[in-house]
């Protein structure tokens, strides 16, 4: 049986892997997680993981706990996600994101475990100052990051291919693109936007809905789409390759607001704020899968009104 690492697992995309894997697979999961506060939220999952409470920061730790599982495969999902928190707090975000990584490869590396399967999770924040000849996004793209997590992310993604290419470690690197779904936090754009409608539905809040910029194309995918390809990818992606993940084709937000409203029965005014407006915003971003469709045959499965139908009874379990 399989001994399947996964570290964040009480972060968004790490709690549907992980119900993916075990809903799925027979394999051991074991998932790290950082905080007793964060755990609480994988309580249908407790008794079908083992959990490691870990500072991934701490080199030693890192060391003891790769040293004990073993893992045949490794999930690298671990990570601080904020670009707007990255611009407060920059040190943390690359001490946060970059040598965790670097601690995991060494400590596979001492332990000998040169045949265990390591995905990392990199993200389309590196490509960053993305162009109309751009389009679709390929992998050969150039990197341009436009904030501080993006540039942790480019380190991330370069030390996957420098630890394949040196030390012969079995490394997969995926770049997603605009993941959403259920119980992702609500400083992103989706949940942001059905949290709002929630607490206005429950008479938390006045009938307005504060937004950014509803006229930017985002690629958007399922995130249950999203960690299924993660699983097609530790199976069957090339050692040492690099594979974007998206739909292929770009949402307007606008779109996204459109079909929030027609869900509920509430009358609400949209608002602009100028706060949730970025500083540099790329007004289309689309995914070229075309790399990940050939190797894996992964399509998206999940279409975007259940995504968002979804999200919005997520939250209305919760606020």
């Amino acid at each position: 049986m399989k001994k399947v690492l996964i570290t964040g697992v009480t972060g968004f995309a790490g709690y549907h892997l992980a119900k993916y894997l075990t809903d799925t697979t027979k394999h051991t999961i074991i998932g790290t997680y950082h905080s007793d506060s964060s755990l609480s939220q994988l309580a249908e999952l407790r008794d079908r993981l083992q959990f490691y409470r870990i500072d991934l920061t701490d080199k030693s730790s890192v060391f003891d706990l790769i040293e004990e599982i073993r893992p045949d495969e490794i999930y690298h999902l671990a990570a601080q996600t904020s670009t707007t928190d990255s611009f407060k707090d920059p040190e943390k975000t690359l001490l946060t994101n970059i040598f965790p990584e670097v601690y995991i490869f060494e400590a596979v590396k001492k332990v000998g475990l040169f045949n265990t399967r390591i995905l990392i999770v990199s993200t389309s924040e590196v490509y960053g100052l993305i162009t109309p000849h751009d389009l679709p996004i390929d992998e050969e793209t150039p990197f341009r990051p436009l904030n501080p997590y993006a540039v942790s992310k480019v380190a991330q993604d370069l030390l996957g291919l420098q630890y394949f290419y040196v030390d012969q470690l079995q490394i997969v690197r995926a770049r997603p693109f605009n993941h959403i779904g259920p119980r992702q936090k609500p400083k992103f754009v989706l949940p942001m936007f059905a949290k709002q409608i929630v607490e206005i539905e429950k008479g938390q809040k006045e009938p307005v809905l504060m937004v950014g910029n509803l006229k930017v194309k985002r690629d958007f995918t399922d995130v249950r789409d999203i960690v299924r390809a993660y699983v097609l990818l530790m199976e069957k992606g090339v050692a040492g390759d690099v594979y974007n993940v998206g739909s292929g084709k770009s949402i307007e937000i606008q779109e996204i607001l459109d079909i929030l409203l027609s869900l509920t029965n509430k009358i609400i005014k949209v608002k602009e704020d100028p706060q949730l407006f970025r500083n540099i915003d790329i007004m289309d971003i689309v995914c070229d899968n075309s790399k990940l469709i050939q190797i894996t045959g992964w399509k998206p499965q999940i279409s975007l009104k259940r995504t968002i139908s979804d999200t919005l009874d997520y939250f209305r379990q919760v606020v």
